[in-house]
């Protein structure tokens, strides 16, 4: 789960939502967070299976992502875990994410969060829901390909 490349640490991957969805475009941004968020984060005990990310007012706002409680801090100062976090994006990317969204009809997706350079980092996918065939048309060519290379390997 912890992979580094270029200063980059993946946290937490949402591997669901590329099942579920198919991601047309992917944009990187910084989440608004409490300390004990952070540690939590940092920790890996996050859970993006069930987010997603909504535009109101000119802002991007992340949802029903789960950071667990930090264990070390009293109940006094910890943090919500399912609370409403601003997502931090320029303000012409808001401008063309609002377009496409009400146009299309596409949804905001966590992919995954990561640390780069110490900051936590969430890239968030603009996706379009899969088809029930087109989820079954996606195992299929996995389990062939699954296959193929069993074939390549025995040979």
């Amino acid at each position: 789960m912890a992979e580094k490349s270029e200063g980059i640490k993946i946290l937490s991957d949402n591997r669901q939502a590329r099942f579920k969805y198919e991601i047309l475009e992917t944009y990187e941004a910084g989440i608004e967070l409490k300390g004990t968020e952070v540690k939590s984060i940092r920790a890996g005990k996050l859970n993006l299976r069930d987010g997603y990310a909504l535009i109101r007012n000119g802002e991007a706002w992340l949802l029903n992502v789960h950071i667990s409680p930090f264990e070390q801090a009293s109940q006094y100062f910890n943090h919500d875990p399912r609370r409403t976090r601003k997502l931090l994006l320029h303000r012409q990317e808001i401008r063309k994410l609002i377009g496409k969204i009400e146009q299309k009809g596409l949804t905001l997706v966590p992919l995954k969060v990561y640390l780069k350079r110490g900051w936590v980092k969430v890239a968030i996918g603009l996706a379009k829901g899969k088809k029930l065939y087109d989820k079954r048309e996606d195992l299929k060519r996995q389990d062939d390909k699954r296959a193929m290379e069993r074939a390549l390997k025995n040979y």
